[in-house]
């Protein structure tokens, strides 16, 4: 079975699913078109929809988009992921925050003892906050995607630097940085193979 022939059991159109992942690539190099507010806050607006587990919501983002935020950022990554950063019109520092109960009587009224059941457990709520804001991030890509946008997504950094440098009180935990702007010259490496269905799925 063709991909193709496979996409007709979706709902969502053929250009809509070729946007989100037949011909979406992980970019990189950028043009220095800008990405506006605007469309951050379009993809956001939508992203936001993903289920978390009891509506946790942890993911918290930090936005670099002058060359001075870019330039804090730069070192704690790994060499090669330096200089595509450095020309990419927006970066997203994406992290999980370990303190995500504290919003529960808000996110998730219905339970009034909901923040109480994290509280005593920092292990098993960093454990949550890291789970939880790590589906956000597949959210949050889709979403770029979704704006007509290219996502880079990267995990090669010193975790430990970036938080430091961007979340000092130590209750927020870096996951992901991702790249995003319109793709620039030779964007792409050669598209890789990916499993077929009958590899992966086990049927009981």
């Amino acid at each position: 079975m063709t991909s193709t022939e496979a996409a007709t059991g979706l709902q969502l159109s053929e250009d809509a699913q070729d946007l989100l992942f037949r011909d979406a690539r992980t970019a990189n190099t950028f043009s220095s078109e800008e990405v506006t507010e605007e469309q951050l806050r379009a993809i956001y607006d939508l992203v936001k929809w993903g289920p978390t587990s009891m509506n946790q919501q942890p993911l918290r983002i930090v936005l670099a988009r002058s060359d001075e935020g870019k330039q804090r950022l730069l070192p704690h990554l790994m060499e090669g992921n330096r200089a595509k950063t450095a020309s990419a019109p927006l970066v997203a520092v994406l992290a999980a925050d370990t303190e995500f109960h504290e919003n529960l009587p808000r996110m998730f009224p219905h339970a009034p003892n909901a923040k109480d059941m994290w509280a005593g457990d920092d292990a098993f709520r960093a454990e949550n906050a890291k789970l939880n804001a790590t589906l956000q991030v597949a959210y949050f890509i889709l979403g770029v995607r979704a704006a007509g946008l290219a996502a880079g997504p990267m995990t090669g950094f010193d975790a430990a630097g970036i938080n430091d440098e961007f979340f000092p009180d130590g209750t927020k935990k870096v996951l992901v940085v991702v790249n995003i702007g319109k793709p620039g010259a030779e964007p792409w490496f050669d598209r890789l193979p990916r499993h077929e269905y009958e590899e992966i799925v086990t049927t009981i």
